[in-house]
């Protein structure tokens, strides 16, 4: 994994075929955090050109539904809020997203 190891990244995966980017989020999130979400709207797509892949990721705003967080994929999991999100070392493509998030009233 090189330089993309250790770094942290918003929770998210591959889109199946014949799925829609907003059930992605919903099944990966249930299949890696055990956690039940509802996608409440769409923030904006990243294109990030890492050395060896081209990233693509749309990214949404979601309301936690139910369940207690348990790692089944992860090695580490953090809440964050405006206070502390900058107390991990974001992975490089989502650093625009983190910036965005710490300017809205989504994080008050």
């Amino acid at each position: 994994m090189g330089i993309l190891k250790g770094g942290w990244e918003f929770p998210g995966g591959k889109v199946e075929h014949k799925e829609s980017s907003e059930c992605a989020l919903i099944r990966e999130i249930k299949e890696e955090l055990n956690l039940e979400i509802y996608v409440d709207y769409y923030l904006e797509t990243v294109e990030y050109e890492y050395p060896k892949f081209h990233l693509s990721m749309d990214c949404f705003v979601c309301s936690l539904v139910s369940g207690d967080l348990e790692l089944v994929d992860h090695m580490a999991a953090r809440w964050l809020d405006r206070k502390n999100i900058d107390t991990v070392e974001w992975l490089p493509a989502d650093i625009g997203i983190v910036e965005k998030l710490k300017n809205s009233v989504l994080m008050d």
